[in-house]
């Protein structure tokens, strides 16, 4: 039984919840582990055609769970321990990237540390307007986690990136969004509404497309022009084999809104 993580399907849209409030949500080896348990549950499920990333509480994630950190009895009792955290928290993301549902995360509150590199990896990142966004890894002697040091350079650049891991400022919402380190920024009170309509939005369009084009992207900065079109010939191509192109054409074709089926 999930302790700190929750996860549900409804009608194509995976839910992942982080709630561990009473911690701002923070990530231990446990929770770490139950994160990884929910994205594998979440990306091999076809069902689940679009991810929706909340919390519960007034945070959406504050990081590393410091209490844990400080509770280890030594040096290498807490090396052992941040080892298991992040290879739990990396294999989660990286299943969420990898996989073909667009992931949509919800920040409400603070969003530190692993919170921060969790965030910016969704492919829609919606913001309430009171959200901050803070690295703060370096501030307690840290250094990054999350596929922060992958993302960060790709979505601002080097140079901001150095900024942000090195001189830790607090963003406001706002100041993501300008950064291109979010998607939108939107009142408190619509956070939810707005990312569950999204989600449902991306839940019944063309998930293997999705997919592909996700795929498409993180493996673009690692190859040279020639090689990234081969890659998006062999995509197209395969997606000439899907329901979902078949019916986006022939949608096209009679001036209709198509009904793609993620197949």
């Amino acid at each position: 039984m999930a302790e700190f993580i929750q996860y549900a399907i409804d009608n194509g849209v995976g839910i992942v919840t982080l709630d561990r409030p009473e911690a701002n949500n923070a990530l231990n080896a446990d929770a770490a582990k139950e994160l990884w348990e929910a994205a594998t549950e979440l990306t091999e499920d076809t069902c689940v055609r679009a991810i929706l990333v909340r919390a519960n509480g007034k945070m959406f994630c504050s990081g590393g769970d410091l209490k844990y950190m400080l509770a280890m009895e030594d040096e290498a009792a807490l090396a052992k321990a941040l080892k298991i955290t992040t290879t739990y928290f990396h294999a989660a993301v990286a299943r969420l990237l990898r996989g073909n549902a667009p992931v949509v995360m919800a920040v409400q509150g603070a969003a530190a540390g692993g919170g921060f590199s969790f965030a910016i990896a969704g492919d829609i990142v919606i913001a309430a307007e009171s959200a901050k966004f803070k690295m703060a890894y370096t501030a307690s002697g840290i250094s990054p986690d999350g596929g922060s040091t992958w993302f960060l350079p790709r979505l601002v650049g080097l140079r901001v990136a150095q900024r942000l891991a090195l001189e830790n400022p607090a963003l406001t919402a706002q100041e993501a969004l300008d950064l291109n380190l979010i998607t939108r920024v939107v009142p408190d009170d619509e956070l939810a509404g707005t990312a569950m309509e999204t989600a449902r939005r991306f839940a019944a369009g063309p998930t293997l497309a999705y997919g592909r084009t996700k795929q498409l992207f993180a493996e673009t900065w690692a190859n040279g022009p020639e090689h990234q079109m081969e890659l998006e010939t062999v995509a197209v191509a395969a997606s000439a084999r899907t329901q979902d192109m078949n019916e986006g054409l022939a949608a096209f074709s009679a001036k209709r809104a198509p009904e793609f089926k993620g197949a």
